[in-house]
């Protein structure tokens, strides 16, 4: 399937003549769309359905750098090649500080300059977009990483002192790790944390979200959830990694894990404070044997 390019400009003539610079392309060929208008653009532009945009300087009464400002605000991150007949001018730079990530002449655009950008802004899109991922995710199990786990905390605190609802907090830990790693290597280990991510995320409800807390370690939020929500929400996620052994190269390892399970707020009413109930609740999972569930409530028993 081709990727789609969108066309914003009010000129007819300049839509006709970048629809044939199109079919020229001597590389990747693309689907085309235009419009003419700085609302109908801008629209269309945060569809999401564009893989980059071409971008005129001058629509109607308003020009393209607000068009790119309103959608940078909206959190559309396609790709923008400006266009612009103006030369002498420091309209280039404006539009890279606005955030488009090319820029053309009208009055210079041929195949070769326009197949050139358009790879450009594409590959360069495609980088920004990696390294943005991998600022927000862990790149061994691919769930989102502590920074975002903090971030999250934050929201869902205030979510919930907001309206009055509580949210559990599951601290996961893998058991023996370490001997997985000593006994059959550094890869295996790596297998097994991929496998227990995705295993952990299958056995959750859309709401809920598990993220890498570093390690051998993995927490999850379940917002609106009870004491016994919670601590249900646990030992699923316990059997669904006990339930059969991983895989690890030719190996089948058995896993389990010991689970931390806290109450916002009754457990702690600070994201740092339910975060040590938590932990204290894994801790005493740890020294009933590992390998089950433990809440803060159960602590002292």
């Amino acid at each position: 399937m081709k990727r789609k390019i969108l066309l914003i400009d009010d000129e007819r003539m300049q839509h006709h003549l970048v629809r044939q610079l199109f079919t020229r392309f001597t590389g990747e060929q693309f689907e085309l769309e235009w419009r003419d208008t700085f609302e109908a653009g801008l629209a269309t532009l945060l569809s999401g359905e564009f893989a980059a945009c071409l971008l005129d300087y001058r629509l109607g009464a308003r020009d393209g750098l607000e068009l790119i400002r309103a959608a940078r605000e909206a959190g559309c991150r396609v790709p923008i090649i400006f266009l612009t007949a103006e030369t002498g001018t420091d309209v280039d730079m404006q539009a890279m500080n606005a955030g488009a990530m090319d820029y053309l002449i009208k009055g210079e655009i041929d195949v070769p300059s326009l197949e050139r950008s358009l790879r450009y802004a594409l590959k360069l899109g495609e980088t920004l977009e990696e390294l943005r991922r991998l600022a927000t995710h862990d790149a061994l199990t691919g769930l989102l990483n502590r920074r975002v786990f903090e971030q999250t905390l934050a929201e869902e605190v205030e979510r919930a002192r907001r309206f009055g609802r509580g949210f559990g907090l599951i601290l996961c830990d893998i058991d023996h790790f370490k001997r997985v790693n000593d006994t059959h290597g550094h890869p295996a280990g790596d297998e097994v944390l991929r496998e227990v991510a995705q295993r952990l995320k299958a056995a959750l409800r859309n709401v809920d979200r598990v993220m890498r807390y570093g390690g051998e370690e993995f927490v999850v939020l379940v917002p609106e959830a009870t004491l016994k929500m919670a601590r249900e929400v646990a030992q699923r996620l316990a059997s669904s990694v006990k339930a059969t052994p991983i895989r690890a190269g030719d190996k089948r390892l058995p896993i389990t894990l010991s689970l931390g399970v806290a109450i916002f707020p009754s457990d702690g009413d600070t994201g740092a404070l339910i975060v040590q109930a938590a932990d204290q609740a894994l801790y005493a999972a740890k020294a009933a044997g590992r390998d089950c569930v433990k809440s803060l409530d159960q602590v002292a028993d």
